[in-house]
Parts: structure tokens; sequence; C-alpha cells
């Protein structure tokens, strides 16, 4: 039964803590989530109600996916992810994904919650936030990390996806060419293929 990782396919904090444990090579059952119905053991062992939540065991859990990432790739990190632990560059770049651009990326997805805020406003906050410093780390090198990837493209790339898809075509035609290489990237990997299977939701 152990470890049991609670999730929502489509939640980017859940992608990034499943691509971690993929790549570790970490055998574990998932429980897909119903936001609406959430199952009760999962709230019992973490209230706040929020995925992902990994359970190594009845009284060993850990509620943040940063976290879950990290566990996993000390368990076992055959591509070297947590190399980038100490880099600054990578560190900022973190820090302004789960901080500023997440808000504005929430307001710029969720316009009709905000309607005090113009979505066009919170898409140049997002761009300033996170996507045009991070094809500036991009520009000579195809990864966060340099010619290979760290734990920082990992937990970036799910946030910068859910920007992307917003106005695809805005994108497309907008967005800096190296970050919009290293979405592709991504997006076409077997690793992020192998994490989007759809699991129906248990209680």
């Amino acid at each position: 039964m152990w470890p049991l990782l609670y999730s929502y396919r489509r939640c980017p904090y859940a992608m990034r803590a499943r691509m971690a444990l993929k790549v570790a090579g970490i055998s574990y059952r998932t429980v897909e989530v119903s936001l609406r119905d959430k199952p009760p053991h999962m709230l019992r062992v973490s209230p706040k109600g929020t995925v992902p939540v990994l359970c190594l065991s009845e009284f060993e859990v850990i509620e943040e996916s940063l976290e879950i990432m990290r566990w996993a790739l000390v368990q076992s990190d055959p591509n070297d992810w947590l190399r980038g632990t100490h880099q600054q560059t990578a560190q900022d770049l973190l820090q302004r994904n789960d901080g500023p651009f997440k808000q504005a990326l929430d307001r710029y997805k969720y316009g009709s919650r905000f309607p005090a805020i113009n979505p066009t406003d919170s898409r140049g906050q997002a761009l300033e936030a996170l996507i045009e410093p991070l094809a500036a780390a991009l520009a000579h090198q195809p990864f966060i990390g340099g010619q290979s990837p760290i734990l920082h493209d990992v937990a970036v790339f799910p946030f910068v996806r859910q920007f992307a898809a917003v106005q695809p075509d805005w994108f497309d035609e907008n967005a800096p060419q190296p970050v919009r290489r290293w979405l592709s990237h991504w997006l076409d990997s077997e690793l992020f293929a192998s994490i989007m299977q759809k699991l129906p939701p248990e209680r």
C-alpha cells in the first residue's frame, strides 16, 4: 500500500511530484482525487486538503510537492537532478515561479474570478515575473541546469505549461523562442506522457 500518492492529474504541483517519483524509479500507488469529493483518509492525514500528498506510512506524510521531489531524488537521482540545488539562478527562477508568477498566472488563467483585474495586465506581470527571466537563463543553454535538466526545470515546467495553454496562439507568436523550445521538449517527453495517464477518481 505504501507509498501512497494522493494526486490530481492536471494539478501542476502534483505533476512535478509525479515526474520526480517517476525518474527516481519509486513504485507507489496513486489515488486520483476528485476535488469536489476528497477522500476522508487524505483529509485525515493532511487537513490542508490539497494535492499532492505522499504517505510513506500511516504516520509519515509529505504534504508539499517540492519536499516530495527532494525526498524522491534523495532515494535515487539517476539523472543528477539535485546538482542544481545551490545554483542561484535556478533557485531564483523557482522562487519566482512559486511566488509572483503563480499569482499572476491565476489571475490570467481564471480572469472571471478577478473581475477587477485586466487579464492582459496579469499576463504582462507573468511575463515579467518568470517568462522573461527564464528566457534569459535558456538563451545559451537548453535547460535551467545547463546541458541537462535539474529539479528546477521540472518544478517550473507544469506552470509554464498552464501559462501557454491560456492563449496558445498568443504564446506561440509572442513567447520568447528559448522558452517555447524548452517547453516543447517537456511536452513531447516520454516522462511527461508517462505521468499523465488518466485514472478514475477514488474516494
